[in-house]
């Protein structure tokens, strides 16, 4: 037993040796802190390994600052604290940072450097308070770079966040050492700062050995510098009215209104709304070349240098950032309304009638309370002068409405209808009770016009129907075309009544001459024949009957040498057809006045079609629905040729109904042979197949037809009538086919007042505009026809129309304003026009990626030298109120604006040969470097500096 237990027992040892032996305790990561720095060694090691490229590959993150700086993170622990260490890098410029690049990194600005890393403790501040922890830390992280051979620039953010301090370093190899540190004044600063005399020996003192030294002017100092200027040019900017309310305070207080004008007045959108100028004001960098300064005396002289003398101008346009929020709240323009005006058409299914939305005993107007007031009478009082009364002013024209808005079926812009639905967008709140109101009080006003006579504003006068827009803008057309008619009837009533007395010295001037000046009409192609169409272009009521006297008196020369027997009176000739002769008689063919075609909307179209449709479309029931107007030309042509038969109709009113049976006329155009000389009568010629058979509608319409000129016919288009039955229409209108009509003609509206904004042709706005009306009439199309109904898809299409409508808007704002603001310079105002499109694409939900976009605007422009005095008449010089309260305490004045931000870089190079910085190595020798680099960034309250000093270790 006790040899077993001993055998076991030297076991036991000889295990215990064996594991002593294999065993290794590495001191150098025994303490915590030395254990620290091999974690941050094994990082740095890896992100060197891995390079940039697979960095960028794997979790590295773009800066918005800049498109080509990345950065990549790791955490670390030490002593139970939290740190982050973050790699910065980028591969642009080879390696080299140019000073005054836009896209910079406060660190690579402030230090010359390029990739670089920071480490700082995991907390809220995110900076170190205690020095000597700053210190440990920024030790830990030079040893573990200097282990893994890496020339990275190390800094650790310290005291206050507000004072963005950093200290520093960098191992540049076994000769030189760079340290870094940054320190930031917020307040007082002093004086001999604020200039660049002062700033230029504070960078000296750091490496001069004595004041005699600096006063010796010993030293070469490479110097650039960099300034910042501000203009605001917005409307509420107090200061700069100061001076113009003085000047305009008697005039307001007797006009009672204010005198301040809006930036986009003479917009075409000013009319309904007044929109905040996107374009706030403007940042102007100008940035000197490096030069060589060896006194303080220079700078003193270059304190005085102006702006103009800058090597290079970069613009940076300041803009609102409204443009960019699209919460409802922000939501300014015709967009915001036609979101309410949509919310109306949800809401018009819900009654039969438009009373019913006004009537209080309507049993969902429960529904209608706080959200539906009504403006009081007052403001419908001045809506509809506005529309009736002052709209008489200007007559209807189209103001350049855009190419393809036709596609849009709706009113035109400056139509009745069109401004009414302009006026509902801004009416209360949009809201459907007060849409009705003021749709009732229209459709009364309407019929004042109807019952006394006078005319529709805003409506043409014209001998058609403008078919591709709404059929409420048809009616009111049709209706303005029964008042005129309305009203010549009356005039020629009254000149009836005047020609009848005998004591009237008219009825002594005109005699009996008066008989057909009622609806005549001027015949279209020198008389040689009549075409199918009964359109003809508007003639004004006296010109017709000048121009009857001056036909009558000619028909009397005629009828005298026709011979023919004068028991038959010509009546209602318009003149002779050419040469064309009647064929029972030696008598000249008269071409006769004829009535206009009855004038006809959509409805009335699409009712005659579903006749057609319902009877079939035989010849005869075609020409049965013509036949009042074939009667009509019938008995006017009676009239004007009483010896005309009915083939001398058809060779006038329809030429290819009649063949010719005349060989040597076979060579001849259709129709050119019944064109025939006296010397040749009677002409030979028979009907065609159509015009002889049997029982022929047209043949039974001739023979009923008495011989009346066109002043003793019933009018086709009775204006009594048609009249009344358009007002019975507007007056009994569904509430979703008015909602229906007025979106379509508010939208469009919308469309037309933005295409007329001046915005200097910007090809990217052009081309937007396009893409408006396209996509408009994609989804306003499903508005036609009575198809929509209640809780359709339809309405949901329109609120994202709405949105797409928001955005043009608010790109046309932008250009507009861009357009102004920079009239002599279009280059850069379409630069920055496209730079914020492209900004603001994604947005709009038609960029390569709309989940990720920046969030801030900040592309810049170079300005170019040619454009520079237009740039600099945006810094107006500033008024006597601006001078005596601000206090210049700066130099380099631009038109009496002072730098808003100065940015200076002195530097301090010096030779590696003949100096303590000289190294054994013969490749480092006769190479020069920055020895000492200071950054200053400030104005007149706020002071940064930055220096950065190499030493030979």
């Amino acid at each position: 037993m006790a040899s077993s237990s001993k055998a076991e027992s030297n076991g036991e040892d000889e295990a215990m040796e064996d594991e002593e032996v294999e065993h290794f305790d590495d001191f150098t990561i025994a303490s915590t802190w030395e254990r620290f720095i091999s974690e941050i060694e094994a990082v740095c090691r890896q992100w060197m390994a891995d390079g940039p490229n697979n960095l960028l590959k794997k979790d590295a993150t773009p800066l918005e600052i800049s498109t080509n700086l990345y950065k990549v993170k790791s955490d670390l622990k030490c002593d139970n604290k939290n740190y982050s260490m973050e790699y910065y890098f980028g591969n642009s410029n080879h390696g080299k940072v140019v000073d005054w690049e836009l896209s910079l990194h406060e660190l690579q600005l402030c230090f010359g450097v390029q990739e670089f890393l920071v480490i700082a403790p995991q907390s809220i501040s995110g900076v170190i308070l205690d020095s000597p922890e700053a210190s440990k830390l920024l030790s830990a992280v030079a040893i573990a770079l200097t282990n893994c051979s890496s020339f990275w620039p190390a800094f650790v953010p310290v005291h206050d966040p507000s004072r963005k301090a950093y200290i520093g370093i960098q191992n540049m190899g076994t000769t030189f050492t760079r340290r870094f540190e940054a320190d930031r004044i917020g307040t007082q600063v002093p004086i001999k700062l604020m200039h660049l005399e002062g700033l230029y020996e504070l960078f000296v003192s750091k490496f001069a050995y004595s004041s005699m030294e600096i006063s010796m002017n010993l030293f070469k100092v490479h110097f650039t510098m960099k300034l910042t200027f501000k203009i605001l040019l917005s409307d509420d900017d107090d200061i700069r009215r100061d001076d113009a309310e003085m000047t305009e305070s008697v005039y307001e207080s007797a006009v009672g209104t204010s005198g301040k004008g809006q930036w986009d007045d003479d917009c075409p959108w000013s009319e309904w709304y007044s929109s905040e100028d996107p374009v706030k004001g403007f940042e102007l960098i100008a940035s000197w070349s490096e030069k060589m300064v060896e006194s303080s005396l220079e700078m003193a002289e270059l304190e005085n240098s102006s702006p103009h003398e800058a090597k290079k101008w970069i613009l940076f346009p300041i803009l609102s950032p409204n443009i960019t929020d699209t919460t409802m709240g922000n939501r300014v323009g015709f967009s915001s309304q036609l979101y309410l005006l949509i919310d109306a058409l949800d809401m018009s299914f819900q009654a039969q009638f438009m009373e019913d939305f006004v009537s209080v005993e309507n049993p969902g107007s429960d529904n209608f309370k706080s959200s539906t007031a009504v403006p009081p009478p007052t403001v419908i009082d001045r809506v509809l002068k506005e529309l009736f009364h002052e709209g008489k002013k200007s007559p209807y024209f189209s103001k350049g409405e855009h190419r393809t808005s036709q596609a849009i079926k709706a009113a035109a812009l400056d139509s009745l209808f069109a401004q009414f639905c302009l006026h509902v967008l801004w009416f209360g709140n949009c809201n459907i009770r007060a849409i009705a109101t003021l749709w009732v009080e229209f459709v009364r006003e309407v019929r004042w016009c109807w019952d006394e006579v006078q005319p529709l504003p805003r409506m043409p006068i014209s001998s058609s129907i403008d078919l591709s827009s709404c059929l409420i803008n048809q009616k009111l057309q049709m209706l303005a075309i029964c008042i005129e008619r309305k009203h010549q009837s009356i005039e020629e009533f009254q000149d009836c009544l005047e020609s009848q007395d005998p004591e009237s010295p008219r009825a002594e001037e005109d005699g009996p001459v008066s008989e057909d000046l009622s609806t005549m009409q001027t015949p279209g192609e020198n008389f040689d024949g009549k075409c199918d169409s009964h359109s003809s272009p508007e003639v004004e009521f006296e010109s017709k009957a000048n121009l009857f006297k001056e036909r009558t008196k000619s028909e009397d020369v005629i009828s005298f040498t026709d011979q023919k027997s004068t028991d038959s009176t010509r009546r209602g000739s318009a003149g002779i057809v050419g040469t064309m002769m009647l064929l029972n008689s030696y008598q000249s063919m008269h071409s006769p006045f004829t009535q206009d075609a009855p004038l006809m909307t959509e409805d009335m179209h699409e009712e005659r079609l579903q006749a057609v449709e319902a009877f079939g479309d035989s010849f005869d029931f075609s020409a049965q629905l013509e036949k009042d107007i074939l009667s009509s030309d019938m008995s006017a042509f009676k009239a004007a040729n009483p010896d005309g038969v009915f083939e001398d109709f058809i060779r006038w009113h329809s030429p290819r109904d009649w063949e010719d049976s005349d060989p040597k006329d076979e060579g001849l155009p259709n129709g050119s042979a019944t064109e025939t000389s006296k010397d040749n009568w009677p002409p030979r010629g028979h009907l065609s197949k159509r015009m002889s058979e049997h029982g022929n509608l047209w043949r039974q319409l001739w023979n009923d037809a008495p011989a009346l000129p066109v002043s003793e016919q019933k009018s086709l288009l009775d204006p009594n009538r048609e009249g009344e039955k358009i007002l019975h229409y507007l007056e009994t209108l569904r509430p979703h086919q008015l909602l229906e009509q007025m979106v379509c003609t508010a939208f469009k509206a919308g469309a037309d007042t933005l295409s007329q904004t001046s915005y200097g042709g910007l090809k990217l706005m052009k081309t937007k505009m396009d893409q408006l009306y396209s996509t408009m009439a994609s989804v306003l199309k499903f508005l036609q026809g009575n198809r929509l109904s209640a809780e359709s898809e339809v309405i949901d299409d329109l609120r994202r129309l709405c949105v797409v409508f928001e955005h043009v808007e608010k790109l046309m704002a932008l250009a507009a304003s861009l357009h102004r603001k920079l009239l002599q310079a279009p280059r850069l105002s379409e630069a920055i026009f496209k730079d914020y499109y492209e900004f603001y694409l994604p947005r709009m939900g038609t960029g390569m990626s709309s989940n990720k976009f920046d969030t801030e605007f900040n592309k810049k422009q170079l300005v170019r030298s040619h454009e520079r005095g237009a740039i600099s008449s945006l810094f107006t010089p500033p008024t006597a109120s601006q001078s005596w309260r601000k206090v210049l305490s700066m130099g380099n004045l631009f038109n009496g604006h002072e730098p808003i931000l100065r940015e200076i870089i002195f530097s301090l190079r010096d030779r590696v040969s003949g100096n303590h910085y000289a190294d054994s190595t013969p490749t480092a020798r006769g190479e020069a470097i920055e020895t000492h680099r200071m950054y200053i960034s400030g104005t007149s309250n706020d002071l940064r500096v930055a220096l950065s000093v190499t030493s030979c270790d």
